[in-house]
């Protein structure tokens, strides 16, 4: 008797395993043997009963009927768009961006409560955008004339010069000659600072320029930076905008480059304290004043690469100009004599070089010496 329940608790796992095997082998629709039966000594023979028999459908079978049971995938994507838009959030049939589209929630919440419905893209209550500062460039059209001609002579004069010069004068010798020239500037930067109420830096440009003149052999040679005297550029133009005249339209003169209409008569200020201009020969006056030209256009190499990749070259130059102009302004009038934490390119030219005062040619009316 104990055979025999044990057969009937086993028929069930023995029938799970017929019909796993015969899945996996892939037999269409095979039959599983019967069990047998079992004769015990003593007992009735009892035949154990054998599940029906299963029909495990085929690969080409399964595929098919998958195939027929699934449905239209344009008819579903058709009907979640008609959920969504019904539900407020689908893009309505104008095209309108899904985020501007108030849901039905956000009209009864401002239904309710009387409030405008919330518009995601603008938030009144945010603080606005930060934006650029724009050039104050009322004369534009005139300017990019006048920018195109100064582009013209660049690349037809100056440029070829600049290049010629550099293959033929050593670098030791061009940069004596920078010297030089940025020596003779600083007179013009010692009276400017002055004049703006920064005693220390107008000491410390009349320091250099004694320095460099004499241990420096005429401001060839550059003692005054080995002795850790700072380097300060100031001019009228700037002068002016320190006594209150902060906002200045942005003008393009020929020859002289990027200037505002403050800074032109900033010029006018400067020229008769330039040392060049104390020169009563003509033919040296012009010399220097041509080599001073050809040395500038070297220090704006640097530039020409970042000039040739812009979209606008006129409004880089004007934008770059107009910034930094306003900075050294902006900066003196903070912090008056008080500019030491501040970093030197920012005073000086060499950042970006613009046509001296001391190119100017000789105005009408204006004493020279004999």
């Amino acid at each position: 008797m104990s055979n025999s329940l044990t057969i009937r608790l086993l028929s069930p796992l023995l029938a799970l395993a017929v019909l796993a095997g015969c899945a996996g082998t892939g037999a269409p629709r095979e039959r599983a043997p019967p069990p047998p039966t079992n004769a015990g000594t003593g007992d009735a023979a009892m035949a154990i009963d054998a599940p029906a028999p299963l029909d495990v459908p085929s690969a080409a079978d399964a595929e098919a009927a998958e195939t027929a049971a699934s449905p239209d995938t344009g008819a579903v994507i058709e009907a979640f768009d008609e959920a969504a838009r019904v539900a407020g959030d689908a893009s309505p049939p104008d095209g309108t961006p899904v985020d501007a589209v108030p849901t039905q929630a956000e009209l009864d919440y401002a239904a309710l409560y009387g409030t405008d419905v919330y518009d995601p893209v603008y938030d009144p209550a945010l603080p606005e955008a930060a934006q650029m500062p724009r050039s104050y460039d009322p004369w534009e059209p005139l300017n990019r004339r006048v920018f195109a001609f100064n582009s013209a002579v660049d690349r037809a004069i100056a440029t070829p010069l600049a290049r010629a010069y550099v293959k033929v004068v050593p670098r030791p010798v061009r940069l004596g000659v920078t010297n030089f020239f940025s020596n003779l500037g600083q007179p013009v930067s010692a009276v400017n600072a002055l004049l703006q109420g920064r005693p220390k830096a107008a000491g410390q440009s009349l320091g250099r320029f004694l320095l460099n003149s004499t241990l420096g052999v005429g401001g060839i040679f550059d003692p005054a930076s080995d002795a850790n005297i700072p380097h300060r550029d100031a001019d009228f133009g700037q002068t002016l905008g320190v006594w209150g005249w902060r906002n200045s339209r942005y003008v393009e003169l020929p020859l002289f480059g990027p200037r505002t209409l403050r800074d032109g008569f900033g010029l006018i200020g400067d020229a008769p304290l330039s040392p060049m201009r104390q020169l009563g020969d003509d033919e040296w006056r012009y010399g220097l004043q041509g080599l001073q030209l050809v040395d500038l256009r070297t220090r704006l190499f640097a530039l020409d690469s970042m000039r040739e990749g812009a979209a606008d070259e006129y409004a880089l130059i004007r934008d770059a100009w107009m910034q930094r102009r306003a900075y050294q302004i902006e900066s003196v009038r903070r912090h008056s004599d008080d500019t030491d934490g501040l970093p030197d390119y920012l005073f000086e030219d060499d950042a970006m070089p613009t046509v001296p005062v001391d190119v100017m040619p000789v105005i009408p009316g204006v004493p020279t010496p004999p």
